[in-house]
């Protein structure tokens, strides 16, 4: 665990000065929960820390690969793309031990910004709990694929007959992770010295895929830590010329990967608002109305958790993915997957999401529609039993099929606006809409071989 104990602006500028440092990093994450930053000089960290800094709004204002959207508001060419103003949040520092233990600070961006920004949207979903009496605690898991290849040796081959670290089915394999016990260890060292701990560490089935579980932690550092786990295992796998991807589903012949979130709430007594030992399954009323509020809005909000077109190549039965908005005790065929224990360990498995989430906006819309479920006592279906695959759902459960789609149940929720801000949920959406116009410009190789000669 990190023992930097940074609190303040003022802790952050005594520990840089007791280490004379020239320089710090700041990173930000932007729509698509890429982080996007730069090092700063000494001075200019330190006038930022307690100013602000401007960070160009075109982060707010273009894809993962650099494409500008031409359909925001926010901002554009009709803006002339001016630096926004943005805050450095002292209490976010880390130490990266491979750059000689230089410095992270994490941003976010403030004033009109931040109604877009993903981690100021989290924000206003935590202090919506605050405000009901609640503190929010959370843990993300990913699956994700290791594979022998290169940023260059993957262009090269068109992302085609790429080789992964390890062939073949092997989940839980001691074999596995002893052969290849280096890369473990570096990511389980770095994990724990930049803070983002992993409790759980081991391969899953497929060829040189992984799972980690992030350990669990109240509801932004949660998110900042996930977050954090997806860049710097990208950064050590590329560092030893391999490549991990936290694609929804890169193969059709292996299972998506997962981005699974685990939520509880406290009151501020710091007692389990989730677990009463009265109820069937220790499952309190509170829990029930949040499952509830989950399980309804799950369909309008399907955008912020499958959040590419890619996403939605995983939703299909049998391959340890949902279909519909369906709920069960203890059951992963279902969406949410309810989890009774104990009053620490009590808790809901929103199951829905695949490992290309944004942390941050995929927390805040399963932390948000389970509030809501809890403010307007919103009762979920009966519990499934057996396999969920198997079973027909009413309309209201069915999740949108495409991104375009699910963008559009986005634009129309008012839970949304009011959860979220009108401002994000007009821009987020756009943004998705964005995403698959650009899939839709694409010729896929299906359709080549489909329609080349044939048709």
């Amino acid at each position: 665990m990190s023992s930097l104990n940074i609190k303040t602006a003022q802790d952050a500028i005594k520990l840089i000065n007791q280490r004379e440092m020239d320089n710090v990093k700041v990173g930000i994450f932007d729509m698509d929960g890429i982080m996007r930053g730069k090092y700063m000089s000494r001075e200019k960290f330190i006038s930022s820390l307690n100013g602000g800094f401007g960070f160009c709004d075109v982060v707010l204002g273009w894809d993962s690969n650099d494409q500008l959207y031409d359909n925001v508001k926010y901002t554009g060419w009709h803006t002339g793309y001016p630096d926004a103003p943005a805050r450095i949040i002292p209490q976010s520092a880390r130490e990266i031990p491979f750059e000689d233990n230089m410095l992270l600070f994490l941003g976010e961006f403030d004033k009109q910004a931040e109604a877009v920004c993903p981690r100021g949207t989290l924000r206003r979903v935590i202090e919506r709990a605050a405000n009901m009496g609640f503190e929010a605690s959370a843990a993300c898991e990913y699956e994700f694929f290791v594979f022998d290849e290169t940023p260059h040796s993957v262009r090269e081959k068109g992302y085609r007959n790429l080789n992964t670290i390890t062939p073949g089915f092997f989940g839980y394999s001691m074999l596995r992770n002893s052969v290849f016990s280096e890369f473990y260890h570096e990511l389980l060292n770095v994990s724990r010295q930049m803070d983002f701990p992993i409790e759980g560490l081991h391969t899953e089935t497929g060829p040189g895929v992984i799972e980690a579980a992030i350990s669990v932690t109240d509801v932004m550092e949660a998110a900042d830590r996930a977050s954090l786990f997806k860049t710097y295992t990208k950064i050590l796998a590329q560092r030893r010329d391999w490549m991990a991807s936290f694609m929804a589903k890169w193969s059709p012949d292996w299972p998506g990967q997962s981005g699974h979130i685990h939520l509880s709430l406290r009151d501020q007594k710091g007692m389990s608002v989730f677990h009463d030992a009265q109820k069937p399954h220790n499952i309190s009323n509170a829990m029930r109305w949040f499952i509830g509020g989950q399980q309804a809005l799950m369909p309008e909000l399907l955008s912020m958790v499958a959040c590419t077109v890619n996403s939605y190549s995983r939703l299909i039965p049998g391959f340890w993915a949902p279909t519909e908005a369906s709920w069960a005790i203890d059951n992963r065929t279902c969406a949410l997957r309810a989890i009774p224990g104990s009053e620490k360990s009590q808790r809901v498995e929103y199951r829905i999401g695949a490992a290309d989430i944004n942390p941050y906006i995929a927390l805040a819309a399963a932390l948000g529609s389970g509030l809501w479920g809890i403010e307007n006592q919103i009762e979920p279906d009966a519990p499934i039993t057996g396999n969920a695959y198997a079973q027909k759902f009413p309309a209201k459960r069915q999740l949108p099929r495409t991104l375009f789609e699910a963008a559009g149940r986005l634009k129309r929720s008012k839970a949304a606006r009011e959860l979220f801000g009108d401002e994000f949920v007009e821009h987020y959406a756009a943004t998705r809409e964005w995403e698959e116009r650009e899939f839709r410009k694409a010729i896929t190789d299906w359709e080549m071989q489909r329609y080349f000669e044939i048709i």
